[in-house]
Parts: C-alpha cells; structure tokens; sequence
C-alpha cells in the first residue's frame, strides 16, 4: 500500500504565505515525477507546480513567481511555498507523484485525499 498525506493548508489572508507538503509513504520502489494539482469549486483539477524529473520544474502561468515546489528525494517528500497569496488561489491542493510500486513494479499515478487552501479577509 502506498499513502499520500497532504499538510500544511488552511485559512490565511490575500498577500499572506502558506507551505504545504506531502509525504509519500509504503511500498514504493522509485518515484518520478511529483507536483501539486488545485482544485476550485466548480471548476476542473488543474496543474499548479511539477517536478517531472532530472530537476526541472513546471508552473502554472498564474502562479509563476509566487509559488515554488521543491522536493526532497531522501524523505520522499515534495513541498509547495505559496506566497503572495490571492482570493482566486483558494481551493483543494492535491499531491501527485508518479512512482514505480512494489511488489508489482507497476507504474502508477498517485493522488494525496487533498488540503484546502482558503484566501479571504
């Protein structure tokens, strides 16, 4: 079994600063890619940060220069700094990795139970 928990989400105001994480845990041969995804009510799952692999990153041009993703390979963790924070940033953050699972060796796309993230005054 392989398990996804989300933290660091909640309630702050417009300009303010969150970091969320997400620790991957279980049975997990190697992992690829990981990012974050957000979801707004009413509106579809989008890409908000990537890591695909060999140190590269990928945004999403409305959150470019306020949100940076890292990740640390040894705890098999990946984090998502949010800053400048705005109204229409609210909504559920998911963790995403792609990762080779043991004892199958398949390879799979993984989804954290996702945080939410709320901006307002």
């Amino acid at each position: 079994q392989v398990q996804l928990v989300e933290s660091g989400g909640g309630l702050v105001q417009p300009g303010g600063s969150l970091r969320l994480s997400c620790v991957v845990s279980g049975s997990i041969f190697s992992i690829n890619g990981m990012g974050w995804y957000r979801q707004a009510a009413g509106k579809e799952r989008e890409l908000v940060a990537r890591m695909p692999g060999g140190g590269s990153t990928d945004y999403a041009d409305s959150v470019k220069g306020r949100f940076t993703i890292s990740r640390d390979n040894a705890k098999n963790m990946v984090y998502l700094q949010m800053n400048s924070l705005k109204p229409e940033d609210t909504a559920v953050y998911y963790c995403n990795v792609r990762a080779v699972v043991v004892p199958t060796y398949r390879y799979l796309e993984l989804w954290g139970q996702g945080t939410l993230v709320a901006v307002s005054s």
